[in-house]
């Protein structure tokens, strides 16, 4: 009677754990380290969707609600490395006056344990002015818990010109 009890809530637990979407992961000397929260490409890839959503609303304290407190910009069209929210906004404040919205081109994601990087090819329309720019892009992603937000985000334009 015991070892059906003891498997019933060996079964319970693990119904558990997988409905709790998150995976538990351990170090190589069998040590609980983190709870990992199980994620896809497709989850990854909308996060893009919603960055590009936000600078739809021309609102650069919108755009910067996508990255974590703790985080760095490494932007297209500015020298400066943007670290505080302050200077993202800054930055975005100009960026945005052009309206512009985001393709991606080509993108590869690699997923990891509450941590995630996009990277690839993306091309911007800027609607004020009708250009469009193509550039390449890294965004890595951490899950704080409760959402994922951008850790670090390098742009550049393409090298060269077709």
């Amino acid at each position: 009677m015991k070892i059906k009890s003891l498997s019933l809530f060996f079964v319970a637990a693990a119904l558990v754990g997988c409905a709790s979407n998150q995976v538990a992961q351990t170090d190589t000397k069998g040590a609980h380290t983190e709870i990992c929260k199980a994620t896809s490409e497709a989850e990854i890839a909308s996060l893009f969707d919603r960055w590009n959503q936000s600078l739809q609303t021309g609102d650069p304290h919108k755009v910067v609600a996508n990255y974590a407190e703790r985080s760095i910009l490494l932007p297209t069209v500015s020298n400066k490395p943007r670290l505080t929210p302050a200077e993202k906004e800054d930055y975005f404040h100009h960026f945005l006056e052009n309206r512009p919205s985001g393709k991606i081109d080509l993108r590869f994601i690699e997923l990891g344990c509450n941590t995630a990087f996009d990277a690839g090819l993306y091309t911007f329309t800027f609607a004020k002015t009708g250009q469009s720019v193509s550039g390449r892009y890294t965004y890595t992603y951490r899950w704080n818990g409760s959402e994922w937000l951008i850790t670090s985000h390098h742009s550049s334009a393409m090298p060269e010109k077709n």
